[in-house]
């Protein structure tokens, strides 16, 4: 099985406990607060019209007309974009979200995982997560649109492009340059499984015969549109979560920690040792992730209330003595 963040139940079965902070992935732990829903969403089958109103609203929301498909958020997309092609030569920009190449290679595709854009070049699909999981780096939209010229097919995952909405290619989207958006990072709803792939219509119409015909809960289809919606919430949260990343680095660099990046919604740090840092914090009862390719990074996603906060500030002060 793969490793991922958010295996919440794996650090209970090994530490102990019930009273866990989850900081190992980068959701908004201030969520956008649930409307009531009418009963419809739960009982009818999910209706076009219901679809396209999330798309309008989609599409004003990111500031695009390009054509775009809702779906069990952007791992959805992942799943299903390497079946649109024959299987060829894949690259990917890494380090970087680990489901990309597992999803190619089960496709058949052959994967390089690349360390700069210029290795990316001449691939009949290349890939880039912008800004990236888990360093935080991020590319200049025109070097990503060169780099599109330069491929087959080019990939661009903004699922935490949220929180720097400049850097989104949403409005390039076409059947070359296919940008992936997810729902739950930002909004912190990831449980409400929604997402959306921004393409040309032709390769949009492909995604759709391979989705089928209800790709998303109509409770999902209602809450995203209304949170798409909802301007005044997006521009409070990103100025909360720059405040609260800040807060975050203090804490790190108080213990002699290093940042190697990260966004709004998480921070990764070069610390001594991470795995003895990740079961130190675990004592906490606080979860963080930590990489196989690295012995010193370890990422937070960033506290939700002041109680966790407190909690994680006392982890940092008894790690330090």
């Amino acid at each position: 099985m793969r490793d991922h963040g958010g295996n919440i139940d794996a650090a209970k079965a090994r530490f102990g406990g019930s009273d866990w902070i989850d900081l190992s992935t980068g959701i908004n732990r201030q969520p956008y607060p649930l409307p009531p829903l009418p009963a419809h969403v739960w009982t009818d089958l999910p209706t076009r019209s219901a679809q396209d109103a999330l798309i309008r609203a989609a599409q004003a929301g990111f500031a695009t007309a390009a054509p775009m498909i809702a779906l069990q958020g952007a791992q959805g997309a992942i799943q299903i974009l390497p079946h649109l092609a024959n299987p060829g030569r894949a690259h990917i920009l890494s380090p970087t979200y680990n489901e990309h190449a597992a999803a190619l290679r089960a496709a058949g595709w052959e994967v390089s995982e690349v360390a700069t854009l210029v290795a990316l070049e001449g691939a009949d699909l290349a890939v880039v997560v912008n800004p990236n999981n888990p360093d935080g780096q991020h590319h200049d939209p025109q070097a990503l649109l060169r780099l599109s010229t330069k491929v087959t097919r080019l990939i661009v995952d903004e699922s935490f492009v949220d929180v720097a909405p400049t850097l989104s290619l949403a409005a390039q989207a076409s059947d070359r340059l296919i940008v992936l958006r997810s729902f739950g990072k930002f909004w912190g709803l990831a449980g409400l499984r929604l997402g959306f792939a921004l393409a040309g219509a032709q390769t949009i119409a492909r995604i759709a015969d391979h989705a089928g015909p209800w790709p998303v809960s109509g409770a999902a289809l209602e809450i995203g549109r209304l949170a798409l919606a909802d301007r005044d919430w997006q521009d409070q949260t990103r100025t909360r979560l720059a405040s609260d990343a800040a807060r975050l680095d203090s804490m790190a660099a108080r213990a002699g920690w290093q940042l190697i990046g990260g966004t709004g919604l998480f921070r990764t740090y070069a610390a001594p040792d991470a795995i003895a840092a990740q079961e130190q914090f675990a004592q906490a009862q606080i979860w963080t992730r930590i990489f196989p390719y690295s012995p010193t990074w370890i990422r937070f996603g960033l506290p939700g209330c002041e109680s966790e906060w407190a909690r994680l500030e006392q982890a940092f002060l008894s790690i330090a003595r």
